[in-house]
């Protein structure tokens, strides 16, 4: 029998022994747990959002690909501009290669090994994972061609978007846009330094060299981002209507920073997170999301985590303010905030943000939720919000009940995660999944071509965009699966990479609760 297998066989067992205890939890956060609750099978999930990312790729594709209805594209990336910009990811449901959102995307990959990499092992799917960590390394280190430049975007949104192409045809413009001394970019350098040294921490054993290079990469952007400060979008204009960074520079160098402080233990850089707390937001900012380009969260919560460790002791002040700052947004999560701070909800029960792209919010908070509640049953403590205590296993009922919304449990009866479960979308927003496979079909397909032929079809893709999450559905749990209806139908890098985390988690909750039943039903036997 496959590990897999054996996951899926455990699935009711599971079910049957946890159901009373997350039914109490589940009361006292106001989660409704509906009749099929466990029913999801979380490694098939994993699987599949893992094969997303292969979905994504650009460049020259590997021996080993298995998403085989892509093929080779952008093989001339950077030659204009003289630079080999070759491989990376598409962020979504295009081809333009935008630099911040892919670095968060291989940020919280490289944490969810980090995390979770026992159960990643254990499901054998840590080396996919690590495929997809090391897909996007392997770009940045290209697009990191001296230590104040970096390569930050390939394509440009407005002709790109003009076209409806496989990215095996793509005519688009394929220009390449850099931020350097003249042309900063601290949000860009402060998080793919972040990257690249989460990334740093994950091949630290498998991979050391590769590991060590990385980290190199990191300081250097760090360094460039901290020396000459600036928005990225200010300096390139071109990313302005596509991935504007809102929240400025700040959060992502005091994020950088952080990730720096856990790659090497170097108090240089928790000594910053420290001293620029203030100076750059990190306690002022009292969030309610955690997303691409905000990071506070990420930060509060990461630095919170610090706060009962000998070494910084020193530092407990403003540490214990970042806590106060991650509680903040994790009880607003939980509908524990008081004075309207609180996260919307669908009347379903799912966390609400904004219309586009919501499910991008519901991953990230999923997963904060889901690493920090590991982290206070370790310390053994609480939550504590305005509006009361909250225990761990109640944190990760919560994290669930949006997990399971997203496989199903919803009034839709949809899986928004695509290829998962009887019903999930079948008109994602994508330009490759939506047009006849290359491997299918080898004519060429023109730019307008796409739009006359493929587009507004009302037949589902020819390919199935595995393991994407898709925006899903409105503030009234409604969703309308229509190619055009992007707000909802369109899926991101970013929506899905916390996705492996949790799901990780869960996998391995069930196994802790099945090897503990093991022990019990000995116990009794000696009896």
């Amino acid at each position: 029998m496959t590990v897999k297998e054996i996951h899926r066989n455990k699935r009711w067992h599971f079910l049957l022994l946890i159901l009373i205890t997350m039914s109490s939890a589940a009361s006292l956060i106001g989660v409704s747990l509906e009749k099929d609750v466990g029913a999801f099978d979380y490694g098939e999930a994993l699987s599949k959002s893992l094969l997303y990312f292969e979905a994504q790729r650009s460049g020259r594709l590997p021996y080993n690909q298995r998403v085989t209805w892509r093929d080779h594209s952008g093989l001339t990336d950077g030659l204009e501009q003289g630079v080999d910009l070759v491989g990376g990811y598409h962020d979504a449901g295009d081809h333009v290669k935008f630099g911040l959102p892919m670095a968060f995307t291989v940020t919280m990959l490289s944490w969810s090994v980090i995390e979770y990499g026992d159960s990643l092992a254990s499901t054998g799917e840590l080396s996919h994972a690590l495929e997809a960590i090391k897909w996007g390394t392997d770009y940045f280190i290209k697009a990191h061609t001296s230590p104040n430049v970096l390569w930050a975007e390939v394509g440009d949104g407005d002709t790109d978007h003009y076209c409806w192409q496989r990215p095996e045809d793509m005519t688009t413009s394929r220009r390449a846009f850099k931020i350097d001394e003249n042309n900063p970019g601290s949000d860009l350098a402060g998080e793919t330094a972040a990257a690249m040294a989460a990334a740093s921490i994950v091949f630290r054993t498998t991979n050391p060299h590769y590991s060590h290079l990385l980290l190199h990469h990191a300081q250097q952007l760090f360094e460039f981002g901290d020396k000459y400060r600036g928005k990225y979008d200010e300096s390139l204009r071109v990313v302005k209507s596509y991935y504007a960074s809102v929240s400025g520079y700040m959060d992502e160098l005091l994020w950088g920073a952080t990730w720096l402080y856990r790659a090497t233990d170097n108090d240089h850089y928790i000594s910053y997170v420290v001293d620029m707390a203030h100076q750059l937001g990190g306690l002022s900012w009292a969030m309610s999301e955690f997303s691409w380009d905000v990071k506070f969260a990420g930060v509060q919560l990461l630095a919170s985590m610090l706060i009962k460790e000998e070494q910084h002791k020193q530092h407990s002040k403003i540490i214990q303010q970042y806590k106060s700052k991650a509680d903040h947004y994790l009880c607003s999560i939980l509908n524990k905030n008081i004075n309207g701070t609180n996260v919307q909800r669908t009347p379903a029960g799912l966390l609400y943000v904004r219309q586009w792209n919501n499910m991008q919010y519901v991953s990230t908070a999923s997963f904060l939720l889901t690493v920090y509640s590991d982290y206070l049953r370790k310390s053994n403590s609480d939550l504590q919000c305005h509006e009361g205590t909250v225990t761990p296993d109640e944190m990760i009922v919560f994290a669930k009940s949006q997990i399971d919304y997203i496989l199903g449990s919803n009034p839709m009866k949809t899986s928004y995660l695509v290829g998962y479960g009887p019903k999930y979308p079948t008109r994602v927003h994508h330009r490759g999944a939506s047009i006849a496979s290359y491997k299918d079909y080898k004519g060429f397909i023109g730019c307008t071509q796409g739009y006359d032929y493929w587009y507004g079809r009302p037949e589902p893709n020819p390919s199935v965009l595995v393991g994407a999450l898709v925006g899903g559905p409105d503030h009234r749990d409604e969703f309308v699966d229509r190619r055009d209806n992007y707000v909802q139908t369109e899926a991101c890098t970013y929506n899905t990479a916390p996705l492996v985390g949790v799901f990780a988690r869960l996998i391995e909750l069930e196994e802790q609760t099945l090897e503990e039943e093991d022990v019990s039903l000995v116990a009794t036997y000696k009896k």
